[in-house]
């Protein structure tokens, strides 16, 4: 047991800070102002909380009158026609697909509530995002376009249709040309719908525009192989796997896929297997991918593309011009280390590479190519789909528009206005065009440009199908009417060109009866409605085969050098910028979710705010504290921003995060942080996210609303790791057991617990961080949203959290517990864990000993339970327990005017879930591990009279992990798997030496480390 290891949660609780010892004094969280009581106590409720039911009586109308009609398997039937599958009180499941990944939507009363992944999906395979997870709240939100709009003012359908088509008859008879911008396309259906429009008009071309671009690997791969594609990548085959950059566990092109393939040669059954692939990450600013990675090495983004060089030396034998050192001695260490390591895992090692730059990519295919990557790691003959976008191409695009040809422009999912790094530049050009239609649900940056908002339905109204990657099919089917007067946009385009299919729904249907359904053996009516019912079909792939890189790579490392030479930063305030994507929020399409704003990020733990992450040591010598608001200047653009210092972003650098800065995007994103995208710069063809930058502090102070230190453990050991080296020789090595047994003492006699005995097991080596478990907790138990203000005052309501660790390397500088932190440098070389942390369901529960009123007990079957009409606020619970998981509703967060942005409206109340109360004012809550789900199980059981079977009930979080991190079962049955996790040589118990005898077991982290680069 790494005893001498020490931990901390950011640099104040590392320090010590004057301002972190103040707030620990504190017995509670800040306490509540008088003047808050008294403007509190006379507010009038909208709705009564206690029963959620009676929100059905609000004025809704539109939600109510489209969630009494059903619409799955055939075309809308009116609800007053009851269909016999559907009981008040009981959950109906549908099929569908969230951005081409298999989903289950669970529906209330016809009102969806709750999206699970589908089981049978490859992608995620049960599992969801936290976007996934959090999307069915869009659905109701007040912010969307409930009627069209036709010269900014809201019309009818009728009148939308009539002006259209007589627009596009004038500028077909003109010969001008017709463009269609979109976010990537990959549904088949929509891609028919727009060949047909392109029949009709034929000057019509589709511009593929994404606001986080991957040209740079598609033209990579144009250049080196001929084939124009998105490689389909296969993490799970590799053994040693080394990143530039890729941020593949937490945004880059599929992370809930690569999560799974990743922590496949990571989790239990590996290491019981005595194996453990290696990760490598070189990168500047510190991601979630980082964090999980087995070493990580910083590297400014002008060295990236010289590290990819020098990477290749090594393993190809040769020396291409212009190699040179880099500036961080470890890199270069750890760039001839790991060359020695891919080429021992020849054909199972894996490359990738983030940055959208087509030279350093060509590179990256050139090792792979050497490391005999493609055919096994690297598939190209069954791509991804995913991004397709061609940055090239929408700037010419631009220059069209700029040039009076274009005159009509229909934008599908895309909003440049906000998203192009050249704004100005694209709004003046946009004038001129005489069409301008936005298919949008929002008057958003780009629709509030345009003559016609054709209002679209959410993706839970709408019929439709998405082709992720060859050979995978998943359909869309509608769960609710449409709330408001909207309507999909490829229906408007069937109406605008007079197609002799009417709707979209038959369009659909017909597509794959003739095109999908016969190449898995289905047909008829019978073979859509089984569609419908299992959500997706895979078809047989083509052969996968290996390529063979061959061309002169003398241009590519000039190429290399030259956009180093222009990313390096000169002067004293000089900077290497790099811009990224963040789990929560992505590229801002979501800024209006308020669960996703207030999801910390994985890594800063930041909410509602992006902000100039910098290192310790650099923003001492440039004088810069946490807080210190900058100017960041690049190019024509300034932004100010607050500063957060981060442990292991690279000298020199910093890093601000894109989704932010919304100017139109609702109540909730509004004026949220400032936009990133205008950093971007067009070099070589493509859309690159570092520039070289200036700072300058403003003397103003900003504090962000970060949660990762709003508890303390009082230095408590509560994380264990070790090594695989040490694991293989003695896999007890880390969790103590080895050690005296902690001794066990009780006051009160013991219980049976014959037949259930509820319980979770926590694998730290699986855990990324990623939060989707959050907001499936948030949807499945009404959690409610308390906005920035409230989470700065530690009033944030998550029932789980993951609490991010930092520790020194091992060997560090021989770093104890009592080393004094005298040298900023070891910040830069720190490694992470993430922790899940929930209510422990102690056996010796500390809050159950001093609640005055009995509010919180202990069942029978092992679970801490909190009686919501018992308590009356006291808190003792809160203070006495030590794993600081219990929250206290300081407001009635649900229909408080003061949260009218957030969740309380009269619409976003119908996501609620009725089987879990609502909390009120004064009342302590916390994890019940979804009591709900088992009470639904057992009565399941019941009612089919048999026994309740391992898996069939799973909490919300255990439900959406990409990883499968967290098991939870029922310990009495020694055949389940919570069982066989728990009886893990890994296994230990956060603190249990207070001997409150969780009922929470978690697996000791074990990283592969090279000991030389550890």
């Amino acid at each position: 047991m790494e005893s001498n290891k020490k931990y901390w949660k950011g640099l104040e609780e590392l320090n010590n800070s004057p301002e972190f010892m103040e707030m620990n004094k504190s017995e509670f969280a800040e306490p509540l102002p008088i003047e808050e009581v008294l403007s509190g106590a006379g507010l009038s409720a909208k709705t009564p909380r206690r029963d959620f039911l009676k929100a059905l009586g609000f004025g809704v109308g539109a939600v109510t009158l489209a969630a009494c009609q059903k619409v799955p398997v055939h075309k809308s039937i009116p609800y007053l026609i009851k269909p016999e599958e559907v009981t008040p009180g009981v959950a109906n499941f549908y099929t569908s697909s969230y951005n081409g990944q298999g989903i289950l939507v669970k529906t209330r009363e016809g009102r969806p509530i709750k999206i699970e992944g589908n089981p049978e999906d490859l992608i995620g395979g049960g599992s969801l995002s936290a976007q996934g997870q959090a999307s069915v709240l869009d659905l109701y939100d007040v912010t969307r376009l409930q009627n069209p709009v036709l010269q900014k003012d809201e019309s009818s359908w009728d009148a939308v249709d009539g002006f259209i088509k007589r627009e596009l008859a004038t500028v077909a008879a003109s010969g001008k040309k017709i463009r269609i911008v979109s976010s990537t396309v990959h549904s088949p259906s929509t891609k028919a719908v727009i060949a047909a429009f392109t029949a009709k008009f034929p000057t019509t071309k589709q511009i593929n525009y994404d606001a986080i671009s991957y040209t740079g690997i598609i033209q990579a791969n144009q250049n080196s192989f001929g084939k124009a594609v998105l490689p389909h990548y296969h993490f799970e085959k590799a053994d040693v796997i080394v990143s530039f950059g890729a941020d593949f566990l937490g945004t880059w092109i599929s992370p809930v896929e690569y999560m799974r393939q990743w922590v496949s040669n990571r989790n239990n059954t590996s290491l019981q297997n005595k194996k453990m692939s290696r990760h490598v990450q070189f990168e500047a600013g510190m991601t979630m991918t980082g964090t999980n990675a087995d070493t990580r090495i910083q590297i400014k983004p002008s060295e990236e593309g010289l590290a990819i060089i020098n990477l290749y030396n090594a393993i190809s034998g040769t020396t291409l011009p212009g190699s040179k050192q880099l500036s961080n001695k470890a890199a270069d260490t750890a760039i001839t280390l790991v060359a020695k390591e891919l080429l021992a895992a020849k054909g199972r090692s894996l490359v990738v590479c983030g940055c959208n730059d087509v030279a350093m990519q060509v590179l990256v295919n050139a090792i792979n190519s050497l490391l005999g990557s493609y055919g096994t790691t690297i598939d190209l003959d069954n791509p991804s789909y995913q991004y397709a976008g061609n940055d090239a191409e929408f700037v010419e695009f631009i220059n069209e528009m700029k040039r009076g040809e274009v005159g009509a422009v229909f934008f599908m999912d895309a909003n440049p206005a906000y998203n192009y790094f050249n704004a100005k530049d694209f709004t003046q050009a946009l004038a001129k065009v005489p069409l301008k239609v936005s298919f949008s649900d929002r008057n958003d940056e780009t629709s509030s440009l345009c003559d016609i908002i054709a209002a679209k339905n959410h993706y839970l109204e709408t019929w439709g199908d998405d082709n992720i990657f060859a050979g995978y099919y998943t359909i869309v089917q509608p769960t609710i009417n449409p709330v408001y007067n909207t309507r999909q946009a490829e229906q408007s385009l069937l109406i605008w060109t007079d197609n002799p299919v009417k709707d979209y729904y038959s369009f659909v249907k017909n597509n794959w009866e003739t095109n999908i359904l016969p190449q898995v053996g289905l047909t008829g009516q019978a073979g859509w409605e089984t569609l419908l019912q299992n959500g997706v079909v895979k078809t047989a792939g083509a052969p996968v085969t290996a390529y063979t890189f061959n061309k002169d790579l003398n241009v590519i490392a000039q190429n290399i050098i030259n956009r180093s030479n222009q990313l390096t930063a000169s002067g004293a305030n000089a900077v290497e910028l790099l811009v990224y994507e963040t789990v929560n929020m992505g590229d801002g399409r979501k800024a209006n979710n308020p669960w996703l704003q207030e999801l910390p990020e994985p890594v800063s733990k930041v909410t509602w705010d992006n902000f100039v992450a910098i290192a310790p040591k650099f923003a001492e010598k440039l004088g810069i504290k946490e807080g210190d608001v900058l100017k960041v200047s690049s190019g024509s653009h300034t932004v100010e921003l607050p500063v957060l210092l981060q442990p292991g972003q690279a000298q020199g650098t910093i890093s601000v995060a894109l989704g932010y800065g919304r100017t139109l995007s609702g109540k909730v994103g509004t004026g949220v942080g400032k936009n990133a995208f205008p950093f971007f710069t067009f070099k070589n063809g493509t859309f690159q996210t570092a520039a070289p930058a200036s700072i300058s502090t403003t003397g103003d102070v900003y504090i962000l609303a970060q949660t990762q230190t709003h508890h303390s453990y009082e230095g408590r050991n509560i994380i264990r790791e070790t090594s695989f080296d040490k694991y293989l020789k003695d896999p007890s090595s880390a969790n103590g057991r080895h050690e005296a047994e902690h001794k066990t003492y009780t006051l009160w006699p013991e219980y049976n617990r014959p037949e259930y005995n509820w319980v979770m097991a926590i694998d730290l080596n699986a855990c990324t961080g990623c939060g989707a478990c959050i907001v499936a907790c948030n949807v499945e138990n009404n959690i409610p949203v308390v906005g920035k203000d409230e989470v700065r005052r530690r009033r944030e309501m998550h029932w789980i959290r993951i609490d991010r660790y930092y520790s020194f390397k091992e060997g560090n500088e021989n770093v104890t517990e009592e080393r004094e932190i005298d040298k900023l440098e070891d910040l830069d070389n720190v490694s992470v864990i993430h922790q899940p942390m929930l209510c422990q369901h102690c056996d010796h529960a500390p809050c159950e000993t001093v609640c005055p009123v009995l509010a919180t007990v202990h069942s029978s079957e092992g679970l801490n339970h909190m009686a919501y009409n018992r308590c009356v606020g006291t808190r003792y619970c809160a203070n006495n327990c030590p794993y600081k998981v219990r929250r206290f509703n300081w407001f009635n967060y649900w229909n408080d005017s003061r949260f009218d942005n957030y969740l309380n409206n009269e619409h976003t109340q119908l996501v609620l879930n009725p089987d879990v109360t609502t909390r009120f004012r004064g009342v302590m809550e916390k994890c019940t591990m979804c009591i709900q789900r088992i009470q639904g199980g057992k009565l399941k059981a019941k009612i089919d009279q048999r026994a309740l079977k391992d898996g069939e009930v799973k909490t919300a979080c255990q439900q959406t992990c990409p990883t499968n991190a967290i098991i939870f079962g029922n310990v009495n049955d020694p055949d389940s798997v919570v069982s066989k996790a728990l009886k893990s040589e890994r296994t230990y118990y956060v603190l249990e030496e207070l001997n409150t005898q969780p009922g929470v077991g978690y697996q000791v982290k074990v990283r592969n480390v090279n000991e030389t680069l550890a």
